[in-house]
């Protein structure tokens, strides 16, 4: 007797397509048990008409549940569950216990430290002004070519070498093209055992300090920095030293000739974006190969500059492959890749490699493939120059805006980037202001989370552009310079 059509149902609000749908309904009958081996399927006709679908679309369903031993097709008599279907294991229910629990605070060694991260809620995009920084704007994103490029790496010719475990090797067309198209770009000369593929700026800056810092060590990171690099080091139980930037970002000067190692973000500093100028990059280098401390440059959107050409990297001027230097594609493809690379001499890279191992292997290789075809083809270059022509419009739109209502940028030469770093009236707490802003469907980042614990701010904020688009900033900004001009009010009467 067949099982009932009845017992299936599509699900409800489902984003898949409707075959999609009666695949899963059916899989999960089979793997929970409701549907048994040797069982009949009902047939297409009837199981179409009790969903309210095309007939062609059950029997398109069945077809490729028949391909993934799903079900069996007996000629004339139509689809029944595979003995070979998959099924949960079912286990006895244990005997009941007296569960007291786990302390757990008790047993993590070393739980996360908490550090304030950037105030940005889950669902900014349900916002009409998110001013916030490094989400993309899908309008931007050229899908179809992706689309196309993840359809490429997963023919038969490419997917037989990408379904095999790399172990510590990542794709040598991904490789190829960022040594011989991306590094010369930023003057940067380097060989296949010179680069290591990451998980984004992040997984690096982990690799590298649990590689180089040890206790007793000195590091100097930049203040206000980028946050992530602090929660590593809290992670690490260690303390950086942080050293203020200026209008030309971090000062050589005040390295101290004790430090092992310096982390910075030269051609756009972070938060700043301010760019630190040729004269000064030369000093850094030359105090570097003076007291013997190792450089980490983290080039991260170096591709949005408003200039001809963006500053050479300090990596280009590198003569004793003093610098680490690091990138990333995650504000020039999309945020969610989550893929970068590191660029060092070949000793630090291969104990890279090795530490990379430990927790991942290496990067998922259809994810390196599929960008490698995106950059190969020129799908990458002419996306960035999009990006860049939008990012321009809408940086003009919002230079306009802090113009007209009298909003105070707190920055130097700014070449590139997509946000500005932004200081608050005396007495505004940027942290409360960002909370305000919510109830206009305005977001804006403040800036305590960049700042050293030494030294706590509440006068900054970031405004970002990447993130909006271009006809509803100017009404975003009027709502941002109203509610400041309120809470400025505010503090003069509290004074």
């Amino acid at each position: 007797m067949p099982i009932p059509p009845e017992i299936f149902l599509l699900p409800p609000n489902s984003t898949a397509t409707l075959q999609q749908q009666v695949q899963q309904i059916v899989a999960e009958a089979i793997v929970s048990g409701r549907c048994l081996p040797g069982e009949k399927m009902p047939s297409s006709r009837k199981l179409a008409e009790h969903l309210g679908v095309a007939r062609i679309t059950v029997t398109v369903s069945y077809t490729e549940l028949v391909a993934d031993e799903y079900l069996v097709a007996r000629p004339r008599s139509g689809y029944y569950v595979a003995d070979t279907a998959p099924t949960r294991p079912r286990f006895d229910s244990p005997a009941p216990v007296d569960r007291r629990g786990v302390d757990w605070a008790a047993k993590l060694t070393r739980p996360v430290q908490q550090r304030g991260d950037i105030l940005r809620p889950p669902n900014w995009s349900d916002y009409r002004f998110p001013f916030i920084y490094g989400q993309s704007d899908p309008a931007l994103f050229d899908h179809a070519n992706w689309r196309a490029c993840a359809l490429r790496a997963v023919r038969k010719r490419d997917f037989d070498s990408l379904a095999q475990d790399r172990y510590q090797h990542d794709d040598p067309m991904l490789v190829e093209f960022i040594l011989r198209h991306i590094l010369p770009r930023r003057g940067i000369h380097a060989t296949p055992d010179q680069i290591l593929i990451t998980m984004g700026g992040q997984n690096a800056l982990w690799m590298i300090a649990q590689l180089l810092l040890a206790d007793g060590q000195i590091a100097i990171v930049e203040n206000p920095c980028f946050p992530g690099l602090r929660r590593i080091f809290d992670q690490m139980g260690y303390v950086g030293r942080s050293i203020d930037v200026d209008h030309q970002g971090l000062p050589p000067d005040l390295i101290p000739p004790e430090a092992q190692l310096v982390f910075t973000t030269p051609s756009h500093h972070a938060p700043t974006n301010v760019t630190m100028p040729l004269e000064r990059r030369i000093e850094m280098l030359a105090r570097a190969a003076r007291h013997d401390f190792l450089i980490v440059e983290d080039d991260y959107e170096f591709e949005m500059s408003f200039r001809s050409r963006p500053s050479p990297a300090l990596k280009s001027l590198d003569q004793d492959g003093r610098v680490i230097y690091l990138g990333s594609f995650s504000k020039s493809i999309f945020p969610g890749l989550r893929l970068g690379y590191v660029v060092g001499d070949q000793t630090l890279i291969e104990e890279m490699r090795k530490l990379r191992t430990v927790v991942l292997r290496h990067p998922p290789s259809h994810i390196q493939r599929t960008t490698a075809y995106f950059l190969s083809l020129g799908h990458y270059d002419a996306q960035v120059a999009r990006m860049a022509r939008h990012y321009g419009q809408r940086r003009a739109i919002m230079e306009e805006g802090i113009r007209d209502h009298g909003l105070t940028r707190e920055q130097g030469e700014v070449l590139g980037g997509s946000s500005f770093w932004m200081r608050a009236p005396p007495g505004v707490d940027t942290t409360q202001l960002a909370l305000d802003l919510r109830r206009d469907s305005v977001l804006i980042e403040p800036g305590s989370a960049f700042f050293a614990r030494r030294a706590p701010d509440r006068s900054h904020y970031r405004i970002a552009y990447s993130s909006i688009a271009a006809p509803r900033i100017a009404e975003g900004m009027a709502l941002l310079a109203g509610a400041i001009d309120r809470a400025a009010e505010g503090a003069g009467a509290a004074r």
